[in-house]
């Protein structure tokens, strides 16, 4: 999830007609006004706000269709933006996917209440690779909680800590000459969260029927072609205890020809990353972008 506030996105949501139409649909879904909900909210992964990004993910690439011309051969969701994916490829409703996207944000919110609570995720860049795998190594030898939880390119890393244990590791990340950017609670995608998993799929997953996408997606965590019901709902899951790797993504979508990359939604990461970047022509279809004027001919 890129920057996602009310005070980033508020207006966008107020003002775009595409917006206006996926807020309105979801609304009807919850019973409730998503956007009251979403002024008031303090919590940058409140449910409310997990919802407004999924509203405006889906809206943003509404837009590049309808208005920008585009024609997707493949879709990809890395990490949250699994859901907009799912809505967008037509494997769940979008009426669906707000509902799921809800209930996930309190299923969520309930496990990590008890469990791993004191975890954190914690984004890094300009580590060298071998420097990072010594530090990860030594920290296994000292009997130091941790986990990979996403390698994003080839110096970009999510890894996942004991809060007790967080400024340490910031210090041995800065000393291998590597810059820590954002902390992240609750953590995400590590193999540890097994139990959220089934939890997710006891009280949520088994309530919905996931059909095949219409157009293939290319799995987060792996790279691989989803194209089956049951690989939509395997690679929904591995997102709670599998390690998103975007490299293999990166390299999934060249074998299936991709040149160009159009991201939808609030990202101010995926789309910039050099592994992005030096691959495909990007255009990024952002609440901001969005509401600029039209260029004229």
């Amino acid at each position: 999830m890129g920057p996602s506030s009310f005070a980033d996105v508020g207006r966008y949501m107020v003002l775009d007609r595409y917006a206006r139409r996926r807020l309105a649909a979801a609304d009807e879904a919850l019973g409730y006004s998503v956007l009251e909900r979403f002024r008031g909210a303090d919590d940058e992964y409140s449910e409310a706000t997990q919802i407004a990004f999924l509203i405006n993910s889906v809206a943003l690439a509404d837009r590049a269709v309808d208005v920008m011309g585009l024609t997707p051969d493949v879709c990809v969701g890395p990490s949250f933006g699994q859901k907009a994916a799912t809505a967008f490829v037509g494997s769940l409703p979008f009426a669906d996917v707000v509902r799921m996207t809800a209930e996930l944000a309190r299923c969520e919110e309930e496990f990590f209440s008890t469990q791993y609570s004191d975890v954190i995720t914690q984004s890094f860049v300009r580590a060298p690779k071998e420097r990072t795998m010594e530090i990860l190594a030594d920290m296994e030898e000292r009997g130091e909680w941790h986990e990979v939880s996403g390698y994003l390119d080839s110096d970009f890393y999510f890894v996942s800590v004991r809060e007790s244990f967080l400024d340490d590791f910031k210090q041995r990340i800065r000393s291998a000459g590597g810059y820590s950017m954002y902390s992240m609670r609750p953590p995400v995608h590590a193999r540890a969260f097994g139990d959220l998993r089934r939890k997710a799929e006891d009280e949520v997953f088994s309530r919905y029927e996931v059909a095949a996408p219409r157009i293939p997606v290319i799995a987060d965590q792996d790279g691989s072609v989803v194209t089956s019901a049951d690989d939509m709902r395997t690679m929904l899951l591995d997102t709670f205890d599998q390690p998103i790797n975007w490299p293999d993504v990166v390299t999934g979508l060249q074998a299936e020809g991709v040149s160009e990359l159009w991201f939808t939604g609030a990202d101010n990461l995926f789309h910039r990353l050099h592994c992005t970047t030096k691959n495909f022509r990007v255009t990024a279809v952002t609440p901001k972008t969005a509401l600029k004027p039209a260029k004229k001919s």
